[in-house]
């Protein structure tokens, strides 16, 4: 083998080894760790036990629930505001870059601050939200809503609505300013009204864009834990416990690594069935633009 030949390996060499040993390791490991049980001072192999064990584990299906629930709320609200803040920022007004800057703001705090902020701001203590929820009527009492089973994941969601918006807000902005300007004005000329030059010209050309952002979006959420661990610990009776809420609890607090790594298994492998079908529709949506 000649150096020319191994030149672009030698420079690529040190990406590789970081790949390496951050993902490709601990995702062995983990693999490794589902097939065995542990307990506090020893661990057994069990081959396909930790698995098994999940089919007849309630705990996990209603996990399973919660995360789909808070991955679907989460992604309509985070998508459908970043695409309407991205077409407002498209247009030129007073003061839209200081606009742009308030609404990039929340990417830029850490997820953990953001959580602890919200929970504050959901704390009828020292929280606002709660008596303008009363004052409008939405609630019988200004109380909070992170304490009642039923209304609790509304609270990191909304936080995480806050928290992911930019993500959208920047990717899809970007995607309009790519967009020849001569199309929509050749659209205008033809006689088309602003809905129409939206679903006819800037809807297909976002379109491979929305596909690839609205994937990362779903896995990074679904694997998301920050904000409602900081908010509510998966709580109250586990009304807000999703899967990786549920593995930290397993691999820390029950100590079994092993079924924890086996979820974690799972949630790997229905976020990779979801990303092949997002990557397929993706692909047809490019050759169609």
């Amino acid at each position: 083998m000649s150096f020319a030949s191994f030149e672009p390996w030698l420079y690529l060499s040190p990406a590789i080894v970081l790949l390496v040993t951050v993902l490709l390791v601990p995702l062995i490991i983990g693999i490794g760790y589902s097939f065995r049980k542990f307990s506090a001072f020893k661990s057994e192999f069990v081959g396909f036990g930790q698995y098994q064990a999940m089919l007849s584990d309630p705990l996990l299906g209603e996990a399973l629930v919660n995360t789909a629930w808070w991955t679907i709320a989460s992604l309509f609200f985070q998508f459908f505001l970043g695409l309407g803040l991205a077409l407002l920022l498209d247009k030129p007004f007073a003061g839209r870059r200081v606009v742009q800057a308030l609404v990039f703001l929340p990417w830029a705090v850490p997820s953990f601050l953001s959580g602890l902020t919200w929970a504050w701001l959901f704390n009828p203590i020292i929280g606002p939200l709660p008596h303008w929820l009363y004052a409008l009527g939405l609630k019988a009492e200004p109380t909070n809503i992170l304490s009642d089973p039923a209304t609790a994941m509304w609270g990191p969601i909304i936080a995480n609505v806050w928290f992911g918006v930019p993500f959208f807000a920047i990717t899809l902005l970007a995607a309009l300013k790519s967009i020849p300007s001569e199309l929509h004005e050749a659209a205008a000329i033809d006689g088309a009204t602003p809905w129409q030059r939206f679903v006819k010209v800037t809807l297909p050309f976002l379109a491979p864009t929305i596909a690839i952002t609205v994937m990362l979006r779903t896995i990074w959420i679904a694997t998301f834990a920050d904000l409602i661990f900081v908010m509510t610990e998966g709580g109250p009776a586990g009304s807000t416990a999703t899967m990786p809420v549920y593995i930290y609890v397993s691999a820390f607090k029950s100590l079994d690594k092993g079924y924890a790594s086996a979820i974690a298994v799972l949630l790997l492998v229905l976020l990779i069935l979801y990303a092949i079908v997002l990557i397929g529709i993706r692909r047809t949506l490019v050759r169609h633009v």
